[in-house]
């Protein structure tokens, strides 16, 4: 689909077509401002780069593919731009983008792209409601495109971080290993990464356009696009610190796995030593040896209540270190410190 804008600088009229000879008619008069979006397009319609702007065949490539990095070259007449906008389906765990492949002339602005771009059609709206928009010339028009496409970042390098806050609550309140969480940080590892090599790469696209680097860009129309540039500078630091988070987030979940894992061994290990004494006294009296007090009818009761006795000691001792119910011994602490701070100040009141 081929969607052309014409304004007419001398009767202030915006005209919108379909017809490719109404570009042939009026591209070569400065006092007319083109807008040729060329989304999805027939090979009828894509013909209109090579046989009426003559672009490079590289330009032409370039456009026609879908895998292309970020980046900006200078031709004879004209800008070729690769950018990328956030797909709508983008979410922190799966950041993906579409291409826009771009060309700015003199008068003219030529966007094409195979996938429907909001931004695009943002500023289609807002040229049909203020014509006058496209009076300031082919270098504002597309300061509005790409500020519109640069706008779409923001939101989802902030969901980034409600995300990653959301993440580091479930594994800290993880009771064991947790394979589905690993994975959503892998993934929300991957997005990240994703993001930082799209956003640095873009990043370097726009400082070119917004320093002066090209006459086709106004000294006038500079800081509208030095604005773009550190909205998405922003968004580069952000992800940068994200990915620092992300990591973090690994580290946070392996330490939490070892924590509980260590907080079995040590059960297992307090288990261990009170089963192991009594393993002791119940293999010293199973043996079929005369042993002390053997003759008495009430020696096999009494082995109980001994080892029953070891037991409560080696809990009472376990609990008093804090190796069992740690919680609750730190709290009974502070109960009783609490306590006796507030007698001793009753007492002092009292003096008075």
């Amino acid at each position: 689909m081929i969607d052309i804008q014409l304004f007419f600088q001398e009767t202030k009229q915006l005209k919108r077509t379909s017809d490719i000879e109404e570009i042939r008619a009026v591209i070569n008069n400065p006092r007319v401002t083109i807008w040729v979006d060329l989304e999805e397009p027939s090979i009828e319609e894509d013909l209109v780069l090579e046989e009426v702007f003559g672009f490079h065949p590289l330009t032409i490539e370039d456009a026609r593919e879908t895998r292309n990095h970020p980046k900006i070259e200078l031709y004879p007449g004209y800008l070729f731009f690769i950018v990328h906008g956030v797909k709508t389906e983008t979410n922190s765990y799966n950041f993906v983008t579409k291409e826009l492949d771009g060309f700015l002339g003199p008068n003219y602005v030529v966007t094409y792209h195979m996938e429907k771009f909001s931004s695009i059609d943002n500023v289609k709206l807002l040229v049909e409601n203020s014509p006058m928009l496209m009076e300031k010339g082919a270098d504002h028009l597309l300061h509005q495109i790409l500020d519109r496409v640069v706008d779409l970042y923001i939101p989802v390098v902030e969901d980034f971080q409600e995300e990653i806050g959301e993440l580091e609550d479930r594994i800290v309140a993880m009771t064991g290993h947790n394979g589905e969480i690993l994975s959503e940080v892998m993934d929300l590892k991957r997005s990240v990464g994703r993001l930082i090599r799209i956003s640095s790469k873009q990043s370097a696209v726009l400082y070119r356009l917004a320093h002066g680097e090209f006459s086709l860009i106004g000294d006038h129309q500079l800081p509208f696009f030095r604005d773009v540039y550190d909205h998405l500078q922003r968004a580069a630091l952000l992800a940068e610190n994200y990915r620092d988070l992300v990591n973090g987030l690994m580290d946070i979940h392996f330490s939490v796995t070892a924590t509980k894992t260590n907080e079995v061994m040590k059960l297992l290990a307090i288990f261990s030593a009170i089963m192991l004494p009594l393993s002791v006294i119940a293999g010293i009296y199973g043996m079929n040896v005369r042993l002390p007090d053997a003759e008495n009818g009430d020696a096999f009761w009494h082995v109980i209540i001994g080892m029953g006795l070891f037991v409560i000691i080696l809990l009472g001792y376990f609990f008093r270190k804090g190796w069992i119910l740690p919680n609750v011994w730190k709290r009974n602490i502070e109960t009783t410190r609490r306590l006796s701070s507030k007698s001793d100040r009753l007492e002092d009141e009292g003096d008075y």
